[in-house]
């Protein structure tokens, strides 16, 4: 993993916003529609090429595949593994059911996502690796035209599979998180294998909280929270920590947000990942005021921060000097070599979902890299 040494590197969540031809193609297949399978892969490799493209010119450091050939970020394994079919109930998040007529309207503006998240209802086990094969292929085709600074790449932690979809086969939480910690092994492994750095998404340490343990005392979401991240330890038992970084948050949604658990109950779990890297919310109305969590935590020497320095549910782009004053935040607190220049989350956690506008999304990058630069100005 690149870090930052005589400037500032900056980077982003994962997803970005799909051209309608990748939507399209993407729910089709979802849908078990006719397709020319072929034409898709083709958009598919195309739009790689095109969001990579755009991110360098952009200013960005260290980039993906924006997640073009998922549906989301977590339902994407179903065609992957094996044991998940049909769809399963939805569990609104906390605050939401705070505030039902929001809620409702969100779903009337297609502020939520529709579309089916399967449970397990049968044995894990690895289904198909040519998926990920797939997308290694095209992203090394991208990086090697556009040549970032570094590239890495998304893959759904155990802990956020189980969060958005249920099991209904195992009847026993931690027998599941392992059974989905040994199918991801080789995806993850491949990731890394294929020369990319894995990023792990793990919203369920964050967004778990008010969703997934919902009404449990803190001591058991506590308890929960950790073994999500011994499951997760133990499928990347075999991968460097250099290697990877991990993503955490409290859903990419906006909303009131009033039952998040603060981050000095969430850090502490998040920092016994093995990953080296841990991306964090750090600019949304909620948690821009908890960097003063940093400074009263003990952040191990080896942790590389990665600070979300330009929010992701609005259409405001912050002003390059905010951006550079948050970066510089975080770099007193562990020193500007162990900070990297985040985004929230990302811009288009589901294909088709109605949030930042395309144009807007890449505005905001530009921001955060000019931001970058005027922090690394004033650090080096």
């Amino acid at each position: 993993m690149k870090t930052s040494t005589d400037h500032l590197l900056s980077t982003h969540v994962g997803s970005l916003p799909r051209s309608e031809a990748v939507t399209s193609g993407v729910f089709a297949i979802e849908s078990g529609n006719p397709i020319d399978i072929d034409e898709h892969r083709r958009e598919i490799s195309s739009a790689v090429v095109d969001v990579v493209g755009r991110k360098v010119e952009a200013g960005i450091d260290v980039v993906s595949d924006g997640e073009m050939s998922k549906l989301s970020y977590a339902t994407y394994i179903k065609y992957r593994i094996t044991g998940f079919e049909g769809d399963s109930p939805r569990r609104a998040p906390a605050d939401l059911e705070a505030y039902p007529t929001f809620m409702e309207r969100q779903a009337a503006i297609g502020g939520t996502p529709s579309y089916t998240r399967p449970q397990c209802v049968g044995p894990i086990s690895v289904k198909d690796m040519e998926p990920c094969r797939e997308d290694t292929v095209n992203f090394r085709a991208a990086v090697n035209r556009h040549e970032p600074v570094d590239a890495f790449m998304n893959a759904a932690s155990p802990g956020v599979i189980a969060l958005f979809q249920p099991d209904a086969h195992y009847g026993d939480h931690e027998e599941y998180l392992y059974a989905l910690a040994n199918a991801m092994q080789a995806e993850y492994e491949a990731i890394v294998d294929a020369g990319f750095v894995l990023q792990l998404d793990s919203p369920d340490l964050g967004l778990g909280r008010h969703m997934m343990f919902k009404g449990e005392p803190d001591t058991e979401y506590e308890r929960l929270a950790h073994l999500h991240v011994e499951a997760l330890n133990h499928a990347v038992r075999n991968i460097d920590a250099d290697r990877m970084r991990l993503h955490i948050c409290w859903g990419n949604y906006e909303g009131p947000h009033t039952h998040d658990a603060p981050m000095a109950q969430v850090l502490p779990i998040a920092l016994t990942a093995k990953p080296q890297a841990l991306l964090f919310e750090a600019s949304n109305p909620r948690h821009a005021h908890e960097w003063a969590t940093f400074v009263d935590t003990e952040i191990p020497d080896d942790k590389i921060l990665v600070p979300g320095v330009i929010d992701t549910t609005t259409h405001f782009v912050e002003h390059p000097e905010l951006v550079a004053e948050r970066i510089e935040r975080f770099a007193g607190i562990v020193g500007r070599e162990r900070v990297i220049a985040g985004t929230d989350c990302g811009f288009s956690t589901f294909a088709g979902y109605a949030g930042i506008d395309p144009e807007i999304a890449y505005a905001k990058l530009t921001s955060l890299a000019e931001g970058a630069r005027l922090a690394s100005d004033r650090l080096w």
